[in-house]
This record gives C-alpha cells, structure tokens and sequence, in this order.
C-alpha cells in the first residue's frame, strides 16, 4: 500500500473517532435547545433557572477557582523559578517530592485533611477551600513550571544582573512575562480540574450557600434526575466558562504544555 493511502485510512479513522467522541456532546445541545417538536427553544434554560439557585453555585465556583488559580500560579512560579536555577540537593528533594505527590490520587487524603480543615474552622469556608486546592494541584504545577523555565536561557538573568538588578527584579520583569503560555497551560489544565473539583469539595462544603457548581448540579439531578432536558441545559450552563476558557489560552495551551512536560 502506498504511503498516500495510509495516510488517508489514518485521517479518516480520526475523523469516525472525533464524530463518535461528539455524539454524547450534540444530544446534550438537541435536549438543550430543542423541546418535543424538535423547535429550538430556550424555554429549558429559564426553567433551570426558576427551580435551582444555579447562579449562586456559579459564583461560589467563581470565587473559589479564580482564588485557588491565583494562589496556584504564585507559588508553584515561585517554586518553579527556585527548583530550575538553583540546582541544590534541597531543590532536588522538593521536586522530586512533588513527582511522587503527582502519584497519589488527592481523594486518599480526604480523611486527615478533613481533620485538619475542622481544627482551623476550614468547613464551609471558600477562602480555606481555594488554598485546599491550591495545595492539591501545586505537584503539578510546579513540574511544568519548572520544566518551563528551565528552557529558558539563563544569561537574560545573568545580564540583567550585571546591570543591578535583583534576583527579584528578574523574576518580576524577565522571568514572569515570559510565563505566559505555561500559565495559560496550569489554568486550563488545573483551573478547569478546581472547577469541576466534586471528590474533595463534597467533603468541606456542606452548607447550599457556599456549594459549588458541582455539588449543586448533584442535587439537581437527584431532584429533577428524569426530565432530560433540565439535567442537559444545567450541564451546559455548568460548561460555559471551561469552554470559554480553553477557546481563549489553546493558542498558548500546547507551547506551554511540551515546553514545560520537558525539563531540561
């Protein structure tokens, strides 16, 4: 067979695959935008509004992921920058350690941090919420990060040093605005994955009033769990602002993502 013809079976298996991964996707928008008579309609949507309060989970979501991204993208580029220029054995150590935190699934710690998240009075609380999830996805972070600006030449640093300034100077003016598709990459792998976070919020979110996207939609699906067309219209209201968000970083998503998967 010749190379032309391979290359075609292979592009057309690829196409069959990505209509079979899309098929769940477009039932979601016909239950959503089309009522019985196959008519679109947006009549779903202002019903999900009137029987669930999914405005306040979405701000609660909001509040906790914007925070918990912040926090993220703070310290693991702090960390990062620490582990790629200083090639100590304590540097070594922590990364290292957080390789092996990347191999622990977060739900095991649900119990001690549970523990600890009630001796600081952490229950219900979303500022104590975003540093929990922070925490949890700072091993990965980091590694990429660190990967990231490791591929990035150290004499810009060694230059600016020479003409004064300081090792902070050249993380804030040199380093950082060089971060930008690795950051992209953090928020939308991490910030999608604190967003959608229901394994470890259902555990120290107990109160409506501060639940999130997630928990709220559980407990839509037990209520209204037989009437398709509400579950699909609050899944895609549920959906909006991951799918704005990968629209807007994919430009700088992948770049990051191999820059930073490599340490070099």
């Amino acid at each position: 067979m010749s190379k032309k013809f391979l290359i075609g079976i292979h592009r057309v298996v690829l196409v069959l695959l990505c209509l079979i991964a899309m098929i769940p996707f477009i039932v979601l928008i016909k239950l959503a935008f089309f009522n019985n008579q196959s008519e679109f309609t947006l009549e779903n949507f202002s019903e999900v509004m009137n029987k669930f309060d999914i405005f306040r989970a979405f701000g609660n979501s909001a509040v906790i992921t914007v925070g918990a991204v912040v926090i993220l993208l703070f310290c693991s580029s702090l960390a990062g920058y620490s582990i790629s220029r200083n090639k100590i054995v304590v540097n070594k150590l922590i990364y290292y350690t957080f390789l092996f935190c990347m191999m622990i699934p977060a739900v095991i710690n649900s119990v001690p941090l549970y523990k600890v998240m009630q001796a600081i009075g952490g229950i219900n609380s979303r500022v104590a919420m975003m540093f929990l999830l922070a925490a949890n996805s700072m091993p990965f972070a980091t590694f990429l990060i660190a990967g990231y600006m490791s591929n990035i030449p150290i004499e810009l640093e060694e230059a600016a040093a020479i003409d004064g300034a300081s090792v902070i100077q050249r993380f804030s003016r040199i380093i950082l605005p060089m971060l930008k598709p690795v950051f992209m990459s953090v928020v939308i792998i991490q910030g999608i994955g604190i967003w959608n976070n229901y394994a470890q919020v259902v555990f120290y979110l107990q109160d409506a009033k501060v639940q999130t996207i997630p928990l709220a939609m559980q407990l839509f699906f037990q209520q209204f769990g037989a009437q398709w067309h509400l579950m699909s219209s609050a899944t895609i209201i549920a959906m909006v602002p991951a799918l704005i968000t990968f629209i807007f970083g994919q430009k700088y998503f992948m770049s990051g993502l191999n820059s930073g998967s490599v340490k070099g």
